[in-house]
C-alpha cells in the first residue's frame, strides 16, 4: 500500500453540506489513487467546498505502527493479525478525523477505506463477509470509486518491492477481488490507463453528481 504522511484540511471556509459528504478513493499501489484524492480536494476547494483530505493507515499511533512495523517488511505477517489491525486503526481514524469532519458539514476524501482491506487481506484467503463485519462500525461512504490500472501498466510503475504489498503477484490477487467488488456495485470503476486531467475530471463530475451540484 502507498504510505502518505501528511493529512490535511482544505477549504475551511468555503461551502458546507448539510451533513457532508465521504468519498474514498481506492486502487493498486502506483494507480494514481494519492493523486486524484489530491486533485479532488484541491478542485472541490476551488469551486468554494469544504473539503477534506486524510489516508489509510492513518495518522493515529495505529496507523503509524502499521506504517513503520507492518507494511515495511520483507515477509507478510498472517492475514488475519493484518485485517484486525487495519481494523483497529480505522476505528480510530473513524472517530478522530472522519466522523467528526462529516458532522462539521465536510466532503471528506480518504485515501483507501474498508475495501483496501476487503481486497488486500481478502486476496490473501479471509473471507470478505468477516472483514466487513469486524469493520462493521466504519461510516459508510456515500461514493466508493476504484481506480482500475492494468497490470502491465502497474508493473512498469513498481519498480522494486518498496512495501510488503508491492509484489505483482499480491496486485494481481487484490485487482480480482477488486473487480469482484466492482460487479457487486459495492465501487464505481474509473479507467486509471488515460491522462491524469481526464480521470480527475470524471472522479469529479461522480463527486459532484451525487449530491445535486452543478459540474
Amino acid at each position: 500500500m502507498e504510505i502518505v504522511i501528511v493529512a490535511f484540511q482544505m477549504g475551511s471556509a468555503g461551502e458546507s453540506l448539510s451533513r457532508g459528504f465521504f468519498v474514498c478513493i481506492e486502487g493498486l499501489d502506483k494507480s494514481g489513487k494519492t493523486t486524484q484524492s489530491r486533485i479532488l480536494v484541491r478542485d472541490l476547494y476551488r469551486r468554494a467546498f469544504k473539503a477534506y483530505f486524510t489516508t489509510e493507515p492513518s495518522q493515529g499511533e495505529i496507523g503509524r505502527f502499521i506504517r513503520k512495523q507492518i507494511l515495511s517488511r520483507r515477509k507478510r505477517v498472517p492475514a488475519v493479525v493484518e485485517a484486525l489491525l487495519f481494523a483497529a486503526d480505522r476505528y480510530d481514524h473513524s472517530e478522530r478525523e472522519i466522523k467528526p469532519m462529516l458532522q462539521n458539514g465536510t466532503i471528506v476524501v480518504s485515501d483507501r477505506y474498508v475495501y483496501s482491506s476487503l481486497a488486500y487481506q481478502g486476496s490473501a484467503g479471509l473471507d470478505l463477509d468477516w472483514i466487513k463485519k469486524i469493520n462493521k462500525f466504519s461510516p459508510v461512504p456515500d461514493l466508493a470509486i476504484y481506480i482500475d490500472l492494468p497490470l502491465e501498466v502497474l508493473a512498469r510503475r513498481i519498480k522494486s518491492d518498496r512495501s510488503v504489498m508491492e509484489r505483482m503477484r499480491t496486485q494481481m490477487m487484490v485487482r480480482n477481488v477488486y473487480i469482484e467488488l466492482v460487479k457487486r456495485g459495492e465501487l464505481i470503476r474509473v479507467d486509471g490507463n488515460r491522462p491524469v486531467k481526464e480521470v480527475s475530471k470524471e472522479i469529479l463530475d461522480l463527486v459532484l453528481s451525487r449530491f445535486g451540484h452543478e459540474r
